[in-house]
């Protein structure tokens, strides 16, 4: 099987449409997810996916990934979390305090100020996992695939599991390892770290 470029490396070209509809398909959920999690309502939250989406399309002629500056998912998260932090100020900025009792319900249902990275990390490496997965499912038998997605993630007995799959205690460990393998292989290709 041909490694392919990191979609990291092909979104410097501007005109890669696939790479760029791959990078979209990918982060567009996590950034929305993240958006909601931390106050923002659907439509916000949809629009932070955008505009951050919209500053990575500008910056990845000139990106460069060097570890040693720090992580791509690092600098995304900075991306999204100053976006909520600009529609909070932009919020309280438009809204005008009436001092009645709706103030304290405003209060409640604005964003948290301050985004979790390590949140933001979870999210995103389990929006990473399942995209992966989804893309390197059709590769494996449908036992081998059973033997992965019950022991690792719905996390049952192996013994279990292998008898009711019908295959050895052993040949689960073997489609745990190679799924896993091909998985993270294939998470590899989206963002290099």
């Amino acid at each position: 099987m041909q490694t392919r470029v990191s979609l990291l490396v092909r979104i410097r070209d501007p005109k890669d449409g696939l790479a760029w509809s791959e990078f979209v398909q990918l982060y567009t959920p996590v950034l929305h997810s993240y958006g909601m999690k931390n106050g923002l309502q659907d439509a916000d939250a949809a629009d932070l996916a955008q505009d951050t989406l919209r500053l990575v399309f500008r910056a990845a002629p000139e990106f460069v990934y060097d570890p040693t500056k720090g992580s791509f998912h690092g600098w995304l998260f900075t991306i999204a979390r100053n976006g909520i932090r600009k529609f909070v100020t932009r919020k309280n900025h438009s809204a005008r305090g009436t001092g009645d009792s709706d103030v304290r319900e405003l209060l409640e249902t604005q964003p948290n100020p301050e985004p979790d990275e390590d949140e933001w990390n979870q999210e995103l490496q389990l929006k990473l996992f399942h995209w992966a997965a989804n893309r390197v499912q059709a590769e494996f038998r449908e036992k081998t695939w059973q033997a992965f997605w019950r022991t690792v993630v719905q996390q049952e007995a192996i013994d279990t599991v292998a008898r009711e799959v019908g295959i050895s205690s052993g040949a689960v460990y073997i489609a745990r390892s190679r799924v896993t393998a091909r998985i993270r292989q294939e998470i590899l290709t989206v963002d290099g770290e």
